[in-house]
Order: structure tokens, then C-alpha cells, then sequence
């Protein structure tokens, strides 16, 4: 049974920072892309940031490129997203997932999904 779940989520003011933590279960990690997407409460899911099997290329919405950093810990599991200088805009529910696919902004190439965590930021 896969499992990733998220954590680091929480209340920020504008211009803080997030660490973000994905810990997957259930399948063999380091075969799989992984990515961060988000969604606010009346809008769609939307990519965040994807990194490939070994963390050496990534790919970041233009929202959030400069700003958050994607990168992964394949002996423990993990994936992580290190989100600096925050705006308000950056509010929502945070999701990993994992593709079997090559990674990409789309939601269909992701076969597994985290249950989220809430990032708010305060202005």
C-alpha cells in the first residue's frame, strides 16, 4: 500500500519561510519522479515544483521559481520543499505525489497522491 504524507505545513507571515516533507512508503522511491502541486480553496490543483529520480533536473511553476526549492532524499524516503519569501498568494493545501511517468506540471502523470498540508500566509 503506498503511502506519502506530508508535513510542515502551517501560519507564516508574508515574506517567511516553509520547509515542507513528503515521506513515502509503499514503493520503491527512487524509481519514481516526484512533484508538489497545490490548491486554494474556489481554484484548481496546480503544479508547484517536480523533481526526477535522482534530484538532478527540476522543473518549478513560474509562481514559484527563485522562491521554493524542490529536492529529495532517496535513502530516506523523502521529498521536501523548501518554500522562502511567501506571499499571501501562496495559500492553499499542498500536495505531494509520485509519477511513474516522467515528472511533469500535469496532474495525469502522477499515480499517487498525499492527503495535504495547509499552508497559510498571513499578509
Amino acid at each position: 500500500q503506498v503511502q506519502l504524507v506530508e508535513s510542515g505545513g502551517g501560519l507564516v507571515q508574508a515574506g517567511g519561510s516553509l520547509r515542507l516533507s513528503c515521506a513515502a512508503s509503499g514503493l520503491t522511491f527512487r524509481l519514481y519522479d516526484m512533484g508538489w502541486f497545490r490548491q486554494a480553496p474556489g481554484k484548481e490543483r496546480e503544479f508547484v515544483a517536480a523533481v526526477r529520480t535522482t534530484g538532478s533536473y527540476t522543473l518549478y511553476a513560474d509562481s514559484v521559481k527563485g522562491r521554493f526549492a524542490i529536492s529529495r532524499d532517496n535513502a530516506k524516503t523523502t521529498v521536501y520543499l523548501q518554500m522562502n519569501n511567501l506571499k499571501p498568494e501562496d495559500t492553499a493545501t499542498y500536495y505531494c505525489a509520485a509519477a511513474s511517468a516522467p515528472a511533469s506540471a500535469y496532474p495525469d502523470a502522477y499515480a499517487y497522491w498525499g492527503q495535504g498540508t495547509q499552508v497559510t500566509v498571513s499578509s
